[in-house]
């Protein structure tokens, strides 16, 4: 099993799980394209990478834009080639997330980071991968698309449930062409992120969550299985479940 010499495109990739796959890609070989909105971000991961002695590029653009999109898998192609290996893990919630809080511009914008954008994503690559007949597309969920409840909202659990399913139709719709679609589920992850929550998780629990590296292992896994197999889904979570009804109680309420 190797990543040597293939071409990873990876969203988000400018911080939390997208970085750490990111920097364990090129580590294992791989030739890094590090996508996402802040400039400033993925350029410092390609920095660290190249430092390692590895091979990235960064591009900044939002994943929904779909002609943005479109020129960036078309930039990458006529880089280096070929693209063997789309990571779509872009995405984020919102600060409300209840029925009745949440607003028009918060549920747009969630979809489209973390489905709209995965789907864009996926058509703008597919065609170089048809082209190899084999490729290789993961999927970054959450365990917010299987189980409802107050972290993951009213928007951003359905998005993750969706695509769940959207890796699913991939397996079925471009079966027999070569090309794979895996979905990870991650649990609670120690990332960033997790500081934008309305009370954020205590400190000495952090080692207890699921760690980026431990994430960014399964994701180079699923890449690096050699093309006959496939491993379509992964759940990742804590051993440990802690208590976070205090944090669910600080959840803003309806009124």
């Amino acid at each position: 099993m190797s990543l040597q010499d293939k071409v990873c495109i990876i969203t988000g990739g400018g911080s939390g799980i997208g970085r750490g796959a990111g920097i364990m890609m090129a580590q294992q070989g791989a030739k890094v394209v590090l996508i996402g909105r802040t400039a400033a971000k993925v350029e410092a991961v390609r920095d660290e990478v190249i430092a390692d002695g590895g091979t990235a590029v960064a591009m900044s653009l939002d994943v929904a834009d779909h002609d943005a999109v479109h020129q960036m898998a078309k930039e990458v192609f006529d880089t280096f080639g070929r693209i063997d290996v789309l990571v779509n893990n872009a995405g984020h919630s919102s600060k409300n997330r209840r029925l009745l809080t949440i607003t028009p511009e918060e549920i747009r914008s969630v979809f489209d980071s973390n489905l709209i954008g995965t789907i864009y994503c996926t058509q703008a690559v597919v065609p170089a991968m048809l082209k190899a007949k084999q490729g290789t597309i993961i999927n970054v969920s959450s365990l917010a698309g299987v189980t409802p409840g107050p972290f993951s909202g009213l928007a951003y659990g359905p998005a993750k449930a969706a695509v769940i399913n959207f890796t699913d139709f991939l397996n079925v719709d471009l079966r027999n062409t070569g090309i794979r679609a895996s979905v990870i589920i991650p649990g609670e992850v120690d990332t960033p992120i997790l500081d934008k929550r309305p009370i954020p998780p205590p400190d000495e629990t952090r080692p207890e969550m699921v760690d980026v590296d431990e994430t960014s292992a399964t994701i180079c896994l699923m890449a690096s299985l050699p093309q006959r197999t496939n491993l379509p889904s992964v759940v990742i979570r804590p051993t440990m479940q802690r208590d976070t009804s205090g944090e669910v109680e600080a959840m803003p309420d309806m009124n």
